[in-house]
């Protein structure tokens, strides 16, 4: 865990741009690769996009942090499901 957290600590916006996250993802989670030739993703971009909203406007979160939270809240979402 501390060389992952060594690599969060330096990398930076510029690099973190650089690098394509769905194509190094669907290598371990291959749906990553073919879930928009099957999903509606203007549908659930439209709901995502009003919570994204939603906590900038009631917390004055930038839209990072907005994004940062979100991506948070349904991580711990995940996680308290699958130990159901």
């Amino acid at each position: 865990m501390e060389d992952i957290e060594k690599i969060i600590k330096h990398t930076n916006t510029k690099n973190q741009e650089k690098v394509d996250w769905t194509k190094a993802w669907s290598k371990k989670y291959p749906v990553l690769a073919t879930y928009k030739d099957e999903v509606d993703v203007e549908k659930y971009a439209k709901e995502i996009r009003k919570l994204l909203e939603s906590l900038q406007q009631e917390y004055q979160y930038t839209k990072l942090n907005s994004m940062l939270v979100l991506k948070d809240i349904l991580y711990q979402e995940w996680k308290n499901q699958k130990r159901k």
